[in-house]
């Protein structure tokens, strides 16, 4: 079997290799699956970069999100079967309850990864992957999805009919934000940067966009459009928060789930402590959470926005595809 392998965080494209392995025996409470496709994200980009905030193990398997079939299983493998497609958490131990420090070993960084023909995994850390989605459709699930899920209704506020929801830009977790909050019931505001990418986001079901190179002060027009009360939630990709605080409906909820990496705004306590507001970190979620969300994914027959889908063996390309910024969705490599 052919696996990819970074020889560490940091080298770049120059560090991946492809390297041929004998096939793994599955043992107790362990399943074998044939992996049909993987998907990128930041996290991926910051894991090729060295700047990603979780240790990530010299020679690591990258690329935490995949999905496949299950092709052998161990004794005791519980209620995995031969034929099952599954999809695998990034978290393997965070089964259920709040993220603690005892779930850090990560998939694709501290753990071997995806973008292998085959890999060997915990059948605890499977899920069942929606009946009416793809492989390739499966495999962008596990990091963005989830992310968004967790960032929607992962706390005791929850997202209910006639909350209104905000989205930064066009990346995995806010497509899959804006998708998950209409089917919730929710008005969505998007934000972009760009008259084409607005249209799509009208096209998925936003119900306003604001164009930023427009209109700087979306904070500003997120008030406006909402009569000056502010949204309920926001899920903050940008790691600005200084701006999510001005946008934010007095006691909302700004979901923190990443940050681009530029010059951090300090963030006024005074502007805080007056909004009312709770700040959440999100990182990703557990398995609970992910069975939650292709049960929700499945009753409302959603599926996933993908922007290319590349062969295995154009691993690299689909790296410097996603790494231009010019993608609409997920970036899909095809294992098949």
């Amino acid at each position: 079997m052919l696996s990819y392998h970074l020889s560490h965080s940091g080298a770049g494209l120059a560090g991946l290799t492809v390297r041929e392995h004998d096939m793994p025996v599955p043992g107790p409470g362990q399943a074998l699956v044939a992996v049909r496709a993987t998907s990128l994200s930041f996290r991926e980009l910051m894991v090729l970069d060295g700047t990603y905030v979780l240790p990530v193990k010299p020679d690591v398997v990258p690329l935490s999100d995949g999905a496949g079939e299950v092709v052998a299983i161990g004794p005791g493998a519980g209620t995995v079967g031969v034929g099952d497609r599954v999809a695998a958490t990034l978290f393997p131990s965070w089964q259920d309850g709040p993220f603690a420090v005892e779930h850090l070993a990560q998939r694709g960084g501290s753990l071997d990864g995806m973008l292998t023909e085959f890999a060997l995994l915990d059948t605890d850390s499977l899920v069942a992957i929606p009946a009416h989605l793809s492989y390739e459709e499966a495999a962008t699930l596990p990091c963005v999805a989830v992310t968004a899920w967790n960032a929607l209704t992962g706390d005791a506020a929850g997202l209910g009919p006639g909350d209104t929801v905000v989205v930064q830009g066009s990346g995995g977790v806010s497509l899959f934000a804006l998708q998950f909050a209409k089917a919730l019931g929710a008005r969505v505001i998007a934000t972009t940067s760009s008259p084409v990418k607005a249209a799509r986001l009208r096209d998925l079901g936003a119900d306003e966009v604001v164009d930023y190179t427009a209109t700087p002060d979306w904070a500003a027009e997120v008030r406006t459009l909402t009569g000056g009360r502010g949204a309920n939630r926001i899920v903050d990709v940008a790691g600005l928060l200084h701006e999510s605080v001005r946008a934010i409906a007095l006691s909302g909820t700004i979901a923190c789930v990443g940050f681009t990496g530029n010059a951090a705004v300090p963030l006024d306590p005074g502007a805080l402590f007056a909004s009312g507001a709770t700040v959440r970190s999100v990182a990703v979620g557990s398995r609970a959470q992910f069975t939650a969300m292709n049960a929700f994914i499945e009753t409302h027959g959603l599926r996933p926005v993908t922007d290319r889908v590349f062969p295995f063996d154009a691993a690299m390309d689909a790296y410097r595809h996603f790494a231009a910024g010019r993608s609409f969705g997920k970036v899909v490599i095809s294992h098949s």
